[in-house]
């Protein structure tokens, strides 16, 4: 009996560090539970709510997309910056990478907000500059920064042989960088992308401080409109069950690749 409690007491860590998210639901289901379910009355505007929440959540994904895509392009710019054997180059790679990696997302988000008109003129035309994309401009300067260090950090991986063996063998600079550092950099590269990706996903909650119409917006007004502390409960946990269930298999997949390309 004793042996099997020991067996058990050890095998329950390595289960818990394999399945977090079945250890999470099981941990939601309890507190649900203690709580008190909520009353069959509650569900049914929650069903009337449901597509203006999945619409909401739709432009959450949109924003996450885009700024992880901004941040992906400016990121290997600003990294390919700060690889370059000038000083005068590398100096405002350096100083973009401490001042958007360190700043507050929300003053970011707030700053990209007001800076940016309401409305860009065009040819003789006005074009309108909506609230949600000055927000995806916020999330793209963090992005560009962090994406910049994942950049250098995977660089600064390959062994410096490489280097040395490449120039002996006549190539320069720039066709070491692109015929042997880079392509091995891209697989160092995604599981760290990837994690920040789940990261900016969960950052888009923040747009609704500004106005946007997205999940958490939504959810604000449907509890107003709702007006009842039960129905208040089960919307935000199913907010916190799509983020979840959207950010999750990222974070899994994530762990996955870092495995993989441990050893690599």
């Amino acid at each position: 009996m004793a042996t099997e409690l020991s067996l058990s007491s050890r095998c329950a860590p390595d289960w818990l560090r394999r399945h977090p998210g079945k250890l999470l639901a099981l941990a939601a289901l309890l507190v649900w539970l203690a709580a008190g379910a909520p009353p069959r009355e509650l569900f049914a505007p929650l069903l009337e709510w449901s597509p203006a929440l999945v619409m909401g959540f739709a432009l959450n994904i949109l924003i996450s997309l885009l700024a992880i895509g901004l941040g992906t392009v400016l990121g290997l710019l600003i990294g390919a910056l700060n690889l370059s054997p000038l000083r005068l180059l590398r100096l405002p790679g350096r100083l973009w990478v401490q001042v958007f990696r360190n700043a507050p997302w929300l003053v970011l988000i707030y700053f990209t907000t007001y800076v940016f008109p309401f409305e860009i003129r065009v040819a003789g035309h006005y074009l309108p500059f909506p609230d949600w994309l000055k927000v995806t401009l916020g999330l793209a300067l963090p992005a560009s920064a962090n994406v910049a260090e994942v950049f250098r950090g995977a660089v600064a991986s390959i062994p410096a042989t490489q280097w040395e063996a490449a120039r002996s063998l006549g190539f320069g600079r720039g066709q070491i960088l692109r015929t042997i550092i880079l392509p091995q950099c891209c697989k160092r590269m995604l599981p760290p992308w990837m994690n920040l990706y789940a990261v900016i996903t969960m950052g888009t909650a923040l747009a609704s401080l500004v106005g946007v119409h997205d999940l958490i917006d939504t959810a604000q007004i449907a509890t107003n409109t709702v007006n009842r502390v039960g129905f208040t409960v089960l919307i935000y946990g199913c907010v916190l069950g799509l983020f979840f269930a959207y950010c999750y298999p990222i974070s899994r997949f994530t762990r996955y690749l870092e495995r993989r390309y441990a050893f690599r």
